[in-house]
Formats: C-alpha cells, sequence, structure tokens
C-alpha cells in the first residue's frame, strides 16, 4: 500500500508552491510525517525540510426533497504539506 495517494493541485496548493516551496499531497490516513518524508523522498528524490499534516473529517449531509429524506457522505481524508528544501523542485507535469 502507497503513502502518497496522490498531489493536490488546486490554485491555492500551486501558489503555495511557487513562493514558499511546500508541496501538497493526499496521503493514507494511517501515515506518520516520518513515514510521508521518507515516502516523498525516495519517490521524488529530494531532502525535505518539515511536514505538517491536516486531517480532514467525513462530511455528512441531508437534503429534503420531493422525493423524500435524502443523505450524502463525503469521505474524510489526511493531507500532508511538503516543505522542500531551497533549490530543489517538484515537477508534477513532467509525464504529461
Amino acid at each position: 500500500m502507497s503513502i502518497l495517494i496522490k498531489p493536490i493541485i488546486t490554485e491555492k496548493a500551486t501558489n503555495d508552491s511557487e513562493l514558499y516551496n511546500r508541496f501538497t499531497f493526499i496521503v493514507d490516513k494511517k501515515a506518520n510525517k516520518l513515514e510521508i518524508k521518507g515516502a516523498v523522498e525516495a519517490t521524488y528524490g529530494i531532502s525535505i525540510l518539515s511536514v505538517k499534516t491536516l486531517n480532514y473529517p467525513i462530511q455528512r449531509n441531508t437534503k429534503f426533497t420531493k422525493k423524500g429524506l435524502v443523505t450524502g457522505i463525503k469521505s474524510g481524508y489526511k493531507k500532508a504539506i511538503v516543505q522542500v528544501a531551497e533549490g530543489e523542485s517538484i515537477d508534477f507535469y513532467n509525464n504529461l
């Protein structure tokens, strides 16, 4: 099972990577900071200064419609923000 699930490429994450050299990934919920650091260093071959993690909970919603009560669920995930050493970078677009 892989620790890194996918990179997050949004406007905010791209701006963060250009200005502060920080990159964002969705990671396995059970992975800790040391495992995330090792996985990013092994995958991209760069040195990591720090790792910050954020846990997003499950979001449930309920709507009242003509068909009755409709419930939905959005699964939770864990996000990691990785600070890369000065002068190094990750290129997500080179394999396109």
